[in-house]
């Protein structure tokens, strides 16, 4: 059973402090699940009011896979930002690299994407993940990916 003083939800006020990311390239809406380096899980609803549809593509609006991909790697990025306590002012979280990925179905107007993400090795502010993308109980997409904490002063 999992232990309520270490799962957290997140909404998008807290998003919006520890990413900065914002319109039209904010790909999280919220979070559940999280577990301080360990795991969260990311939820993106998608509208057809996306920009990126009226292209992609006119008359059979699918998300891009890219867009996919950054989604869960925000989830990630987010998990980052709080395990590591970051200052976001000071912090950058950089996406450094992607494998394994694989698609199994389109992401249309009306789904919502939920995107667990699991740390899989950790070292400083280095971190590499698994992560996967689901519309309701089927796959969308899974890959690994890594991403660095990169501070300025």
């Amino acid at each position: 059973m999992r232990d309520p003083e270490r799962a957290e939800a997140i909404g998008i006020d807290e998003i919006l402090e520890r990413l900065p990311h914002r319109y039209p390239f904010l790909l999280l809406d919220r979070a559940k699940d999280y577990v301080a380096g360990e795991s969260i899980v990311g939820i993106k609803n998608v509208t057809v009011n996306e920009p990126f549809f009226p292209g992609h593509f006119p008359g059979n609006p699918v998300m891009p896979g890219v867009l996919i991909i950054e989604a869960v790697a925000q989830a990630g990025a987010l998990l980052m930002s709080k395990t590591l306590d970051a200052d976001v002012s000071k912090t950058a979280i950089y996406f450094m690299g992607v494998d394994k990925v694989r698609f199994r179905r389109p992401v249309r107007p009306g789904d919502t994407l939920r995107m667990p993400v699991k740390v899989t090795h950790m070292r400083g502010d280095l971190f590499k993940f698994s992560g996967a993308a689901f519309v309701e109980d089927q796959r969308v997409t899974e890959f690994d990916f890594s991403a660095k904490g990169v501070t300025s002063e």
